[in-house]
């Protein structure tokens, strides 16, 4: 997909605003026309609105209800829909999709509070991974794929661990001041 900066993106200071991971996320992959997608983490739903520009089915949530208040928001804002769900990670999403997408909390720090779940991804750094990685299967329709946003802060072995057994490609790296990012596609 193309990142669209026309599309209307209001903030919220309670809410992770798009940033260089999101873009970079935008930027990563193609959604096919009618592609069931589920963005979880969705934050102010930039994302989910690339994806339902482009064609694709979404339904998306976050942990944070700022979040999904102003995801709705932003998707009236532009006239666009998705389903948006208060979730973490799949409580309360109960079908199947193409696509798992989430810009993971990825930084090696466990800092508390609505706002830093979007970043704090505990001592490793992996955050909700492993929950992702274990659920997919129940979530994703045959031939479906994950794509998440990682860092080169995260516990690296800890990260190689626990992607062992899945088909794992990285689709774009973004290096920045004091880190890299990569978009994986991962394939169970």
């Amino acid at each position: 997909m193309e990142y669209r900066p026309d599309l209307i993106v209001e903030k919220d200071d309670e809410v992770y605003p798009p940033s260089d991971d999101s873009i970079l996320l935008i930027g990563s992959f193609d959604v096919k026309e009618g592609e069931r997608i589920l963005e979880i983490g969705c934050g102010s739903g930039i994302v989910s609105m690339h994806c339902v520009l482009y064609g694709g089915v979404v339904t998306c949530g976050d942990i944070n209800e700022k979040a999904v208040a102003l995801t709705k928001k932003n998707m009236k804002l532009n006239s666009l829909y998705a389903s948006v769900v208060e979730t973490d990670v799949y409580s309360g999403v109960n079908s199947r999709f193409n696509t798992i997408i989430f810009n993971l909390p990825y930084l090696p720090v466990n800092e508390k509070g609505k706002l830093a779940k979007a970043w704090s991804g505990g001592e490793d750094g992996l955050g909700p991974l492993p929950k992702l990685l274990y659920g997919a299967p129940s979530h994703l329709l045959p031939g479906g794929r994950i794509i998440v946003v990682v860092s080169s802060l995260m516990d690296q072995e800890a990260l190689r661990s626990i992607l062992e057994g899945f088909e794992v490609r990285t689709l774009a790296e973004l290096p920045l001041f004091f880190e890299e990012l990569s978009v994986l596609e991962i394939i169970p």
